[in-house]
């Protein structure tokens, strides 16, 4: 075809118009220059000829198909060359626009994190992929096809138009070519492991995309966005709330033909990021860095509308710090992992390996509420996700250290344990037996304060009349 004199090595895609000279994109997604590739302006007749020869050689090439063909425009699929035909009434004057990949990729060329290729490999059927125009979305989606089939997986692609270069064994779907229906009673019959639906625009797209996910099928979908949450909100109001964490898992933003971010979506019942009370406790979608756990955003029903609220990490004050040292400092006499987040005056997050997290709660919430009760600040207990140390203790540990002497006297409603001078200004801990009842500071006296009608001094007085020993411990 005339129009292959156009392309070379470095062409992304080709711009043809009549009375303008022919253009082209040379490089590679997120670098690439638009530069003249004819040296005088093209004629309506020599661009009407080049639309001739395309629509001639699409219906007698055998890898070749008119996908779509209206009054105004005809878009086809010539070998390797998707082309969009423009011409009047539609447009104002003849156009060609011819795109070809320039570098057909695996998954292993791109910058998998192991975290990530686990995800994909094991977990993920809900994935969803972002970028701008022009920049690799589709060419990792075909990466994507290709690795789910050979893992020796049943994949099938919904494309309008069909342009992604997949195995044979991958069989390609026209949206164009057929009805939403019709597609989903052949992927639902046909029972493939992944589907990939390859630049979903409307509503539909989005409601087929989410039927057939919910449906049991893998799916990976390919959405426009300038950012990775973009494309989150075009499922708002598509879908129910609860419904978005079903449908998509994980998603995947490009830019310039690398992996930029990755977010990952669940379902939690939590307060808002930046509110305090338990009572405002609400199911919400929460959205995280895949790699760091960090949470960026947060979707959830505030009164009538769905609101997404950017979660933003606030640079704790002087006070806060402090704050998040004493309660580090409490928590690890049971463990020795620990990240403590102060969100506010009043609540505070730990972070803890979740195999002990039933010990630091305690039946019916004993721990923790005598734990608030001894700091006086609301903690809200999750899971540590971030790496162990291989020595971490197996269960709760008392400090290493020796036992402190002391002695107990009582003062009216209040307990008054003595220890060495050596201690004063020191955190000491506090042990019915192998059980810690709390951490404490010395005062410049040598004295540790407990009044016995606050739940810690029961505490002690309980294990001091059951015959448990009391000891301190640094």
């Amino acid at each position: 075809m005339q129009l292959e004199k156009f392309f070379d090595a470095q062409t992304m895609s080709v711009h043809l118009r009549e009375n303008v000279h022919a253009m082209a994109k040379k490089g590679k997604p997120g670098d690439w220059k638009f530069v003249p590739v004819s040296d005088k302006p093209l004629t309506m007749e020599a661009v009407e000829g080049m639309a001739d020869e395309i629509r001639e050689a699409a219906e007698s090439r055998s890898d070749s198909f008119i996908d779509i063909d209206r009054a105004g425009s005809t878009i086809a699929q010539v070998g390797r060359y998707r082309i969009v035909i423009l011409r009047p009434p539609f447009s104002d004057g003849w156009e060609i626009t011819a795109v070809r990949p320039v570098k057909t990729l695996s998954l292993s060329d791109y910058d998998l994190s192991e975290k990530l290729k686990s995800r994909i490999a094991e977990q993920a059927e809900g994935i969803l992929i972002a970028g701008a125009p022009g920049m690799g979305k589709s060419t990792f989606s075909q990466a994507l096809a290709t690795y789910f089939a050979e893992q020796n997986k049943i994949v099938k692609t919904v494309e309008a138009p069909r342009d992604l270069v997949v195995p044979d064994t991958v069989t390609q779907l026209a949206l164009s070519r057929g009805s939403p229906e019709e597609v989903h009673d052949v992927l639902l019959l046909s029972r493939p492991d992944y589907s990939v639906f390859d630049e979903m625009r409307n509503a539909k797209d989005f409601e087929l995309f989410a039927d057939l996910r919910l449906a049991g099928v893998g799916m990976v979908g390919v959405v426009h966005g300038t950012n990775p949450m973009d494309a989150i909100q075009r499922f708002i109001g598509k879908l129910d709330l609860g419904v978005i964490p079903h449908v998509v898992d994980t998603v995947v933003f490009i830019k310039n033909g690398a992996i930029a971010k990755c977010l990952a979506i669940k379902m939690e019942v939590k307060v808002p990021a930046g509110m305090t009370e338990a009572d405002l406790a609400r199911p919400i979608v929460v959205i995280s860095d895949f790699e760091t756990n960090k949470p960026v955003a947060e979707i959830y029903s505030y009164g009538e509308e769905t609101v997404v609220v950017p979660v933003t990490e606030q640079k704790a004050t002087g006070a806060k710090r402090l704050a998040a040292e004493q309660i580090k400092r409490v928590f690890r006499s049971y463990v020795d992992h620990v990240d403590v987040d102060v969100v506010s005056d009043n609540k505070a997050i730990v972070s803890i390996p979740e195999k002990y997290i039933p010990q630091i709660i305690g039946a019916g919430g004993k721990n923790i509420q005598r734990l608030e009760e001894e700091l006086g600040i609301s903690i809200e207990i999750r899971e540590h996700t971030g790496r162990v140390p291989a020595n971490a203790p197996a269960g709760a540990a008392p400090s290493s250290g020796k036992d402190i002497p002391f002695q107990m006297t009582t003062k009216g409603k209040t307990l008054i344990f003595s220890v060495p001078v050596a201690f004063v200004g020191k955190d000491i801990s506090l042990f019915a037996g192998n059980e810690r009842i709390g951490t404490f500071n010395v005062d410049q006296h040598g004295n540790v304060y407990i009044k016995k009608t606050s739940a810690l001094g029961k505490s002690v007085m309980d294990a001091h009349h059951g015959g448990a020993r009391l000891k301190f411990m640094s």
